[in-house]
């Protein structure tokens, strides 16, 4: 839902939905993730209602069930946070998730540099893929590619 729309109703942004045509935009976008990355071992999204949304359009073109919500990927979450989640995971192999900026842009810079402030610009409906030797923590991953929206959706046509 627009959010100049969505702010007239009253309610938290938290809940406000994608609008259909971000669903439609995501739709192209999970097809050419798929693509991109063999499987996923765990999907895992914040509670808000548009990260849900997200995640279970990609869910749905990677063949998976639910996607894991996770409390380490809301936009107030410390970033140790997201780290002390993985490790509960143990060896999952690839991990995706979803969430929201500036927060994800932060985790990401977090993840490969051990800084704090974003380095990193995550549009709406991009990705990227960091990977680890051992387990994802602070200051350990490479970035191994990141597309904006637009390239994404390009690549699934």
């Amino acid at each position: 839902m627009d959010r100049d729309e969505f702010a007239r109703t009253g309610q938290s942004d938290d809940l406000r939905p994608l609008t259909s045509k971000g669903r439609g935009e995501m739709e192209a976008i999970a097809r050419r993730i798929s693509a991109e990355i063999e499987s996923l071992d765990v999907l895992a999204t914040s509670s808000l209602v548009r990260a849900v949304q997200t995640a279970e359009i990609v869910a749905a073109a990677c063949g998976m069930g639910a996607p894991q919500i996770t409390t380490s990927l809301l936009p107030e979450a410390p970033l140790d946070e997201f780290e002390k989640w993985c490790a509960e995971l143990g060896a999952k192999g690839i991990v995706a998730v979803v969430g929201h900026e500036p927060h994800l842009g932060s985790l990401v810079t977090w993840l490969m540099t051990g800084r704090r402030e974003s380095r990193v610009r995550l549009r709406k409906g991009g990705a990227c893929l960091l990977e680890f030797e051992s387990e994802a923590r602070r200051d350990s991953g490479t970035l191994s590619w990141l597309l904006t929206p637009r390239q994404l959706a390009m690549g699934s046509r």
